[in-house]
C-alpha cells in the first residue's frame, strides 16, 4: 500500500527474502494448500453496515471507501502516490477507511483478499496491505501468490497470531471475498481503484495526484 522509500525498501527486501527462503527450501509446503470453507465467515472488522468492507478507525466522522484488487496495477500506482497520506489520516483518527478487496482479476486476487482479511483479524491489515502492493507481480495470476507465500508475507510484517496460517491455508474468508464482489455490483463499482468519500464517488482525476487527492478530502471535512 505504501510508496517504498528508505526503511520501507528495507522492509520490502526482508519480506521478499523471507518468501524466497521458504519457497526455495520448500519448508512446510504441504501445510499451505488452499481450499474453501464456509461462505458465512467474515473478518472481525467487517460489517454489513460497511458493505462488509474492513473498517480502520471506525469512529472517525469522514468515511473513505476504497475498492481495489490486489493484483491491479492501477491500484498499486494509487497506493504509491497516496498510501503514506492515507495511513497518516487513519493513525491520526481523521478518517474511517473502509477497504473492499475485490477479486475480478483471478484466483490470486481471491487468495490475497482472503489473506488480507486474515491479517485484519491479527491486527495487521494496513501492514499486510502495504506488503501485498510492494510485492505485486508484474504478471497477473503468475503463481507468485499462494497460501505459503502469503503466510510468509504475514510473518514478515509482524503477524504472530498462530491462527493466521490456518486462516490463509483454509481460505476461511473466500465466501466473504465473493460477498464483496456482489456488493460492488450493487454499488455500481466496475473498476479499480474506486474511491467514495462520505458516499460520493471521488473523480478519478484525483487518484494519481496527491495534491488533488488531499484537497478533495479537505473539502469533505478532513482537517
Amino acid at each position: 500500500m505504501a510508496q517504498q522509500k528508505g526503511g520501507d525498501k528495507i522492509t520490502r527486501n526482508i519480506v521478499i527474502g523471507m518468501v524466497l527462503l521458504v519457497v526455495l527450501a520448500g519448508v512446510g509446503a504441504s501445510l499451505f494448500s488452499s481450499h474453501s470453507t464456509s461462505s458465512a465467515a467474515k473478518p472481525v472488522a467487517a460489517s454489513k453496515a460497511d458493505g462488509y468492507g474492513i473498517a480502520l478507525n471506525p469512529t472517525a466522522k469522514v468515511r473513505v471507501d476504497f475498492w481495489e484488487d490486489f493484483q491491479c496495477p492501477n491500484c498499486r500506482n494509487f497506493e504509491a502516490v497516496n498510501n503514506a497520506y492515507i495511513d497518516s489520516l487513519v493513525k491520526a483518527g481523521k478518517i474511517k477507511a473502509v477497504y473492499h478487496p475485490m477479486s475480478f482479476i483471478g484466483p490470486e486476487s481471491i487468495m490475497a483478499a482472503n489473506a488480507a482479511a486474515c491479517a485484519s483479524d491479527a491486527g495487521k491489515f494496513a501492514e499486510f496491505h502495504t506488503a501485498l502492493y510492494a510485492n505485486q507481480s508484474k504478471t497477473e495470476n503468475s503463481g507468485l501468490w499462494n497460501a505459503q507465500v502469503l503466510t510468509v508475507l504475514g510473518i514478515g510484517v509482524g503477524i504472530k497470531d498462530k491462527n493466521f496460517a490456518s486462516c490463509v491455508k483454509s481460505s476461511k474468508y473466500e465466501g466473504w471475498v465473493s460477498t464483496i464482489e456482489t456488493d460492488a455490483t450493487k454499488q455500481g463499482v466496475n473498476s479499480t481503484p474506486t474511491v467514495f468519500v462520505n458516499g460520493t464517488l471521488m473523480p478519478t482525476e484525483n487518484y494519481l495526484d496527491l495534491k488533488k487527492f488531499t484537497a478533495y478530502l479537505a473539502a469533505a471535512g478532513v482537517k
